[in-house]
């Protein structure tokens, strides 16, 4: 811990000294579209902003950026296609260093309500998460997002990380380890108990922020509401978001009706469903980023 502190402590240092780079300024979900404009060279490793039935205007922050999938599961209806490359071992992909170069070159009237990791892949594959999360958040004032499968949330050094952030937004589709292998389609190392333990104790050190768990649904797991409900209430997150694959993958979406009858088992829990939530106008910055990381929407 003291060291991961040291070193973010070291490269924040040298985020100061960008002075040059711009402050955001959090403004409305339903304030104005989204300027147009290009960065000279183009942007690598952000995209959008994106318009998100759960985060508002939402920029992406890639720190995978690569042409293949870099990811630990191969979900049946990931936009992204096949998982072709899965590491063992955490590795540094984008330097925070070109993450606030490109910071540095985004218009100042973008409308952004939220800074979201996410992108091709795993956000907590990267080594380099915890030093980003900081280093953005000096030198912008939008809240900080992360999407994770919750893959990792068994290890320390991974929910330390995830700790530096204002919103954590975990996976959970699944009530049993023979579920989660069927639909997430994890690793072989990767146990779904393990995933609830790790989300547990986020959950129970992480105070100050905000966990939401997202369930996707599909045909395999349609009739297991009150079950997936059940592992829910173990873990006690501040909010559950209904989701079904709206996006063009290998799986159809469930009706309108199909998924009140599922938000319905869900009971008292703050809740978010994806066919009652509006969604804010944007102009995307990068068009051709975005639709690689995020695909097209049926």
């Amino acid at each position: 811990m003291a060291s991961l502190v040291y070193a973010c402590g070291e490269f924040l240092k040298k985020a100061h000294d960008m002075g040059n780079i711009r402050r955001g300024r959090a403004k409305d979900r339903r304030s104005a579209p989204v300027s147009g404009g290009e960065a000279k060279g183009g942007f690598q490793y952000l995209f959008g902003p994106v318009s998100s039935w759960r985060l508002g205007a939402s920029l992406g922050i890639d720190l995978l950026s690569q042409e293949k999938k870099i990811c630990n599961f191969d979900c049946l209806y990931c936009q992204l296609g096949e998982t072709r490359e899965s590491p063992e071992e955490r590795r540094v992909y984008v330097s925070t260093e070109a993450v606030l170069a490109e910071m540095n070159e985004m218009p100042e009237d973008l409308v952004i309500d939220v800074l979201t990791f996410s992108g091709r892949g795993e956000p907590t594959l990267a080594r380099n998460l915890g030093e980003t999360i900081r280093a953005v958040k000096e030198v912008r004032r939008e809240p900080v997002a992360v999407l994770t499968n919750a893959s990792l949330m068994n290890r320390e050094d991974v929910r330390e990380e995830l700790y530096c952030a204002d919103i954590v937004v975990a996976k959970l589709d699944a009530c049993s380890e023979a579920m989660f292998r069927r639909i997430n389609r994890p690793e072989p190392g990767i146990r779904f108990a393990d995933i609830v333990e790790g989300l547990k104790r986020f959950r129970f050190a992480y105070r100050k922020g905000k966990l939401a768990l997202q369930i996707m649904f599909i045909g395999e797991n349609r009739d297991c509401a009150k079950e997936i409900a059940g592992m829910v209430e173990r873990i006690v997150p501040d909010e559950v978001q209904i989701n079904t694959p709206l996006r063009a993958c290998r799986e159809s979406p469930l009706s309108r009706e199909e998924i009140d009858r599922i938000v319905s088992a869900f009971g008292t829990f703050p809740m978010l469903s994806v066919y009652e939530e509006e969604r804010p106008v944007v102009r995307s910055l990068t068009p051709e980023g975005t639709l690689r990381r995020r695909g097209k929407v049926h």
